[in-house]
């Protein structure tokens, strides 16, 4: 019996052993392969290694953006046990301050892997550093901060919550930021921990590019500040504002009234969120008549000591009605701009011919593209002139029938006081590395001259007279010269132009007689007050004065009044040996470009106008430009623009006019 009982433990053990050997052979021998690899994927892994986004500063090295490293947990159910839950429910609700009932109610739930915490911060993952349980895991998961919460929000913009940039710069320059992920070779144990890394296989991740903005952090602070409370004095549904070098086009500030905070983004709805300097577009009224008049003086059309009858307040043209805020007789065209005159604009403009006045409007920039680096940029409305009906140029003429963005009317701002240069606004001054070599340096970008410098001097004059004696008065600074034009427009509501609601704006520049700021204050629909001198301009006054006494020597005006700068430069144009009201003979004094010869720019093409023919081919021989000669005397006009790119095969046609004329002042 007893020898029965070991022989069937025998056999048993005799079967085991060899399901046992055929199982070893089946791994071993058979599945070798296949289980190798399995066990591979497994254990040793390639992963991703981020690259640290690029911080962002401002134009003084102040920084507003950086990362902020956090960590995200994570628990696979399958591999957890219940012990392991409770365990984990014990250690979280220790650490972040929440109940233990939380964790356990998550942990209860269906699903491979859960989230525990997301972008925990660096110090509650210190003290989860040496915590394991089967199944839990972290990973690092950096926070884009915002320094300071809503400060410049809509230039710097915001990443959505896989760090990835949505607007603003954030977006623009994502791939700048963002660097090069890299990557490494990781072999983990069977409950996945971190066993080692092979250096041989890993790929080291190359960080993003810092960001310098052309943004002043005080500018910024300041116009932000001036433009809630002036919401909070004049109400309104919200405010742009926009501070500009003219004489580079870098935006010192950007800012929307109401703004946002991006660490927070979502809280936010998108109308507070758009970015409505450059998305949103608006008849700017007023503050349009400075291009039109602009226009006309540069092609010679227009004597500022002449004047116009504006009709005391009302004028039917093409049986329709034009009207003034105030009533008034004989005007002379600088009362026209200074006292922002509907009617003297709209006969004043009759005098240029359509093609030549959307040349102008076009060559400032309206009806395109500013090519700022923001997104969501829009180019506004400009018909072209076959698209105008009789009422379409006088009605444009004072800012109705066309729409502009803030940007593009700062934009061409600066090109009417700068000397007529037409510049594209850049928002980043430069892009470093990380070790602070400097990838990308911003230079100024030309796009086109547009007006001559003594055009620009003109108008610098004219919009002087604004702020001293005409609509603008609520911008006069003791300190500085200041020079800027109001915009009262009212707004198309529902195909009807509304009676209540309006865009009160104003836009300024100082010193007067060398601008170094432009500055644009936009209010959509004030409640209190209506005009743009009397809200807009009170604003942009605290904006400029905070401003200026930030540094106060850099902005001092030179050692004479606008006053008399205003006769200094009207000398420049004008005959005062006589009364050159309505259409007074004027002589056209001579541009002397050959005592410049030597500092002409061979890429570029010249302002040739009001020189004589013999000097202007001296130039052009000079520039080995061909040339086509219409007329004798003085040049009035240049076919290749001043400003443009000069390249070979050119051929520039000069028209010419006898140095006396009758009915218009030219220069």
């Amino acid at each position: 019996m007893n020898n029965s009982r070991a022989l069937v433990v025998i056999v048993f053990i005799f079967i085991l052993f060899v399901a046992l050997a055929f199982r070893l052979f089946d791994v071993q021998i058979l599945k070798s392969d296949e289980l190798k690899y399995y066990a591979q994927r497994q254990q040793m892994t390639v992963e991703k290694v981020k690259a640290e986004t690029g911080l962002i500063y401002d134009r003084n090295s102040v920084l507003l953006v950086y990362n902020r490293n956090d960590v995200s947990f994570y628990l696979d159910l399958r591999m957890v046990s219940k012990k392991g839950k409770a365990k984990i429910a014990d250690r979280f609700s220790k650490v972040f301050h929440k109940s233990r009932q939380y964790y356990l109610s998550m942990m209860n739930e269906a699903g491979k892997t859960i989230c525990l915490e997301k972008k925990a911060p660096s110090d509650k993952a210190l003290q989860l550093k040496d915590f394991k349980v089967n199944g839990l895991f972290s990973t690092n998961d950096p926070t884009r901060v915002f320094f300071y919460k809503d400060l410049a929000s809509h230039v710097l913009g915001y990443v959505g919550s896989d760090n990835q940039g949505v607007d603003g710069i954030s977006k623009s320059f994502e791939d700048q930021l963002d660097g090069e992920d890299g990557s490494m070779l990781v072999l983990r144990d069977a409950i996945g921990d971190m066993i080692t890394v092979s250096e041989e296989q890993t790929k080291p991740a190359v960080p993003g590019l810092n960001l310098f903005l052309t943004i002043d952090k005080s500018y910024q602070s300041i116009l932000e500040e001036e433009l809630k409370n002036g919401l909070e004095k004049y109400g309104g549904t919200s405010a742009v504002g926009i501070i500009m070098d003219p004489n580079t086009g870098e935006i010192l500030s950007l800012a929307n009234m109401d703004d946002f905070d991006p660490n927070e983004y979502w809280k936010y709805s998108d109308t507070v969120r758009r970015d409505r300097a450059v998305t949103d577009t608006y008849e700017p009224g007023s503050t349009f008549k400075t291009f039109s008049m602009a226009s006309l003086l540069d092609r010679n059309l227009c004597n500022l000591n002449e004047e116009v009858f504006t009709e005391n307040g009302r004028y039917k043209f093409e049986n329709v009605f034009i009207t003034d805020a105030h009533r008034s007789g004989w005007l002379t065209a600088r009362q026209v701009i200074e006292e922002s005159s509907n009617i003297g604009m709209s006969k004043l403009i009759q005098r240029i011919d359509n093609d030549t006045y959307y040349k102008y409007l076009r060559a400032f920039g309206f009806g395109n593209y500013t090519a700022i680096k923001l997104p969501g940029e829009v180019r506004g409305t400009l018909r072209k002139p076959n698209d105008w009906n009789g009422v379409t140029k006088a009605f444009m003429s004072f800012g109705y029938g066309i729409t502009v963005t803030p940007i593009q009317l700062i934009t061409a701002y600066c090109a009417v006081v700068n000397g007529g240069y037409l510049y594209q606004p850049e928002v980043i001054e430069k892009e470093v590395k990380r070790d602070g070599e400097v990838v990308f340096q911003n230079q100024p970008k030309l796009i086109r001259r547009v007006i001559s410098s003594e055009t620009s001097a003109r108008m610098r004059n004219l919009l002087v007279g604004v702020v001293q004696e005409g609509t603008g008065t609520n911008a006069k600074i003791s300190s500085v010269s200041v020079g800027g034009k109001t915009g009262t427009s009212q707004k198309l509501i529902d195909g009807k132009y509304s009676k209540q609601q309006y865009n009160s704006s104003f836009v300024g520049f100082f010193p007067a007689e060398s601008p170094k700021i432009v500055c644009l204050i936009l209010v959509n629909s004030p409640t209190v007050g209506r005009y743009g001198g009397s809200v807009a301009a009170p604003i942009f006054k605290n904006v400029a004065e905070r401003i200026i006494n930030l540094n106060p020597s850099y902005f001092r005006s030179q050692d004479k009044n606008s006053n008399d700068e205003k006769k200094e430069i009207d000398g420049l144009f004008t005959d005062n040996s006589k009364n050159s009201n309505r259409g007074d003979s004027v002589k056209i004094p001579a541009q002397n470009i050959m005592a410049n010869l030597s500092n002409i720019n061979p890429k570029i093409m010249p302002d040739l106008k009001n020189s004589t023919l013999r000097d202007a081919i001296s130039v052009l021989s000079k520039l080995k430009i061909k040339y086509k000669v219409n007329g004798s005397g003085t040049i009035c006009f240049q076919s290749i623009q001043p400003g443009e790119q000069i390249h070979s095969g050119l051929i520039c046609t000069l028209d010419c006019k006898e140095p006396e004329v009758t009915g218009a002042v030219v220069y």
